[in-house]
């Protein structure tokens, strides 16, 4: 798109931050205020969960179309019925939202299901049941199967059905000039995502290097992406491979979060890093305007378009920025691929034990402290491309990591009486990921051996979950 081309749109609702009563960001030092004034006392941290699923028209292996009585947008009308307000862009439902709980579409029509923040995994778990039980009974209505996978097995972008949302319009261009897989990224990847909460800037600085340094092995025990254009690739997780060629510049590894001096002062590095990566949008007066390149940095030092940066635009340029672990008002980390359930509840779970418990996060990262930029770069793609089989630099295999990283989530729990002592116990989450990592196999391993035994309707079947 070329700079100043804009798009209008009109929601009924917005997704988005407002931006016209935001304040206006002065300097860095209102950029590290604004993490700063999103911390929150141990007592108050909570777990958040974002679910995506891939949609099929019911008994074909074609994709599901935004119109028409079995298309994506009569599935988001059909939550009315369970008092959700519809979200208008121009006159296209995009979401649907009901007491901070809100269901959207991706750009090649994944349905996304992002939660609302609780303490207990008890209770992020039963939203997520909850909310599948709908998919169901809209789904079997409709004729709309949704699976659970990291990269749809059937088409390419160009087949899939672009959904007809304001922001991806703009999204779209930019990232198809910036590396070659942009558009399978937001086309055709779906995946399974959590946030936490930090305490203070050491804490966030612990969570967010940790969960860098241990994300190979969450690849791996995720890895369910096996299948590209109907034929198995070569890779469990071809969903790592696609993020290593969209947007070098807003994408994989932080090295910043590795280097000395990083615990002492995060907030302003990871201001620093944000402020150099070029902005895909700015939002003026209904209107999504090119910033031709410019980075937020550029913005801040001498406008853009006749105006200066608010913090709200800030939020909608963290939005933008798609590291393996990112922070925004938390910490989220965004290596899984989308999984069954049981796979998904694990992962709130094994985080929550990791996270918000230091010993735990201490340990974890002793696991793996030793590794070059370069060696959690290249574990990161073997991860993808071999699961629970690839090896570390020293020999161990990514399945007795993990193995070792779900017990140190275990006792994080226990720390956090989280295990029994007090309510229920959250570890009954982690023996899907104890038993995966027990067996080494990938949940690309049980779809390989789903379509080996019965082909794309199989394999359909063994990843639907709606």
């Amino acid at each position: 798109m070329a700079p100043g081309v804009t798009r209008r749109y009109k929601a009924a609702m917005s997704l988005d931050p407002r931006i016209s009563d935001s304040p206006l960001v002065r300097g860095v030092g209102d950029l590290t205020s604004w993490f700063r004034d999103r911390e929150r006392p141990a007592s108050e941290w909570k777990v958040g969960l974002e679910q995506e699923k891939v949609g099929l028209v019911a008994g074909t292996l074609d994709p599901v179309p935004y119109d028409g009585p079995r298309g994506i947008a009569a599935l988001l009308r059909g939550f009315e019925r369970y008092d959700y307000a519809p979200v208008e862009d121009e006159g296209h439902v995009i979401a649907a939202q009901k007491d901070g709980l809100t269901i959207s579409i991706e750009p090649g029509g994944q349905l996304e299901l992002s939660g609302r923040p609780f303490q207990d995994v008890h209770v992020v778990a039963a939203e997520l049941d909850r909310h599948l039980a709908k998919c169901r009974v809209l789904g079997e209505e409709l004729g709309i199967e949704l699976l659970a996978v990291g990269y749809r097995p059937w088409g390419t972008p160009a087949t899939a059905p672009w959904m007809p949302k304001s922001r991806y319009l703009v999204m779209r261009p930019f990232l198809a000039a910036r590396g070659r897989r942009g558009e399978d990224m937001m086309a055709m990847t779906a995946s399974v995502q959590a946030s936490y909460d930090f305490g203070s800037e050491r804490d966030m600085a612990e969570k967010l290097r940790v969960a860098l340094a241990v994300q190979p092995a969450v690849v791996a025990l995720y890895a369910n992406a096996p299948f590209v254009d109907g034929a198995p690739c070569g890779w469990k997780s071809f969903r790592a491979a696609v993020w290593e060629d969209v947007d070098r510049a807003r994408s994989g590894l932080l090295p910043f979060a590795f280097e000395p001096g990083f615990l002492e002062d995060p907030y302003r590095r990871y201001v620093e890093w944000a402020l150099d990566v070029p902005m895909i949008f700015l939002r003026r007066d209904g209107r999504y305007l090119d910033p031709g390149g410019q980075t937020f940095r550029a913005f801040l030092a001498g406008g853009l378009h006749g105006t200066r940066p608010t913090l709200a635009d800030w939020e909608d340029h963290l939005s933008t920025l798609f590291p393996e672990v990112r922070v925004k008002g938390v910490v989220e980390v965004r290596g899984a691929d989308a999984c069954d359930a049981a796979m998904t509840k694990g992962l709130t779970a094994f985080w929550k034990g990791l996270l918000y418990d230091r010993t735990a996060r201490a340990d974890a990262f002793a696991l793996v402290s030793g590794l070059s930029l370069d060696e959690r770069r290249s574990l990161t793609l073997a991860a993808g491309r071999e699961g629970l089989e690839a090896r570390l630099p020293d020999g161990r295999t990514l399945a007795r990591l993990a193995g070792e990283l779900v017990e140190l989530s275990a006792a994080g729990l226990c720390r956090q009486k989280c295990c029994g002592q007090q309510g229920q116990d959250e570890r009954v989450f982690l023996d899907p990921l104890r038993a995966r990592a027990a067996s080494g196999r990938s949940p690309a391993d049980d779809a390989l051996a789903a379509f080996a035994g019965g082909g794309a309707r199989a394999l359909a079947a063994h990843l639907r979950v709606a």
